[in-house]
């Protein structure tokens, strides 16, 4: 047993800090929104134009106009503002994000991301994958650690890039691994997820990685 999809959103939640502006992408990473520690001042934002989201709504009491990126219907606060893709897009690659948690298909062993498209396979585009990675202070990828029995963490993409070199930390169902995108490449196993073991871990690696445990075990979330 390793971490569940909402245990790693509430790993990823450990990654905030107060004041930070932050972009939650599709999928896992927007369970982190409700992992945000109390007391802790965090401002999400999202590419079609909102800054200061609110929580998921309760069923019945959704907004359909009120949406974030990823279509999903979401609250907005006392302080949310609304503007247009553009300006959103300016904040962005202006470097006034502080973190990004973005979801993956493949994560290299020296940070590449490629998160946005599978060959032969129809997509409505990139959306703002590549601004987020680019134009982002830092890269928190939360995924699953394989997909149909094949690792995710891999030692070359074979999957178009999102960006080079621009993932710093990788949260997958089995342990936690920081990435060292400037100098020499190097991706080091810094947690264990309750249930897993390093054993596991390495079977199921194709990407080559160092131990340098911070904990022998990481902090169950629930």
């Amino acid at each position: 047993m390793a971490w569940s999809r909402e245990q790693m959103a509430a790993r990823a939640a450990k990654e905030l800090r107060d004041g930070f502006y932050t972009n939650l992408g599709i999928g896992i990473p927007t369970l982190v929104a409700n992992f945000i520690p109390d007391g802790l001042e965090v401002t999400l934002q999202s590419e079609n134009g909102m800054l200061g989201m609110g929580p998921f709504p309760f069923d019945g009491e959704e907004d359909a106009d009120l949406i974030n990126a990823g279509k999903q219907t979401i609250t907005a606060l006392p302080k949310t503002s609304f503007f247009s893709s553009a300006d959103s897009f300016a904040m962005i690659r202006g470097g006034h994000i502080d973190l990004s948690i973005l979801g993956a298909m493949q994560v290299s062993q020296s940070g590449d991301l490629a998160n946005w498209m599978i060959p032969g396979k129809m997509v409505k585009g990139m959306g703002g994958a590549m601004d987020l990675v680019a134009g982002v202070k830092r890269v928190v990828v939360v995924t699953e650690h394989e997909a149909k029995g094949q690792s995710k963490l891999l030692k070359e993409c074979t999957l178009p890039l999102t960006g080079r070199r621009v993932v710093d930390l990788v949260i997958t169902d089995l342990g936690v691994f920081e990435v060292a995108r400037r100098g020499a490449p190097k991706m080091t196993l810094i947690e264990v997820a309750e249930g897993a073991t390093i054993e596991e871990i390495s079977s199921k690696t194709e990407a080559e990685f160092e131990i340098q445990l911070r904990s022998d075990r990481a902090v169950p979330c629930t």
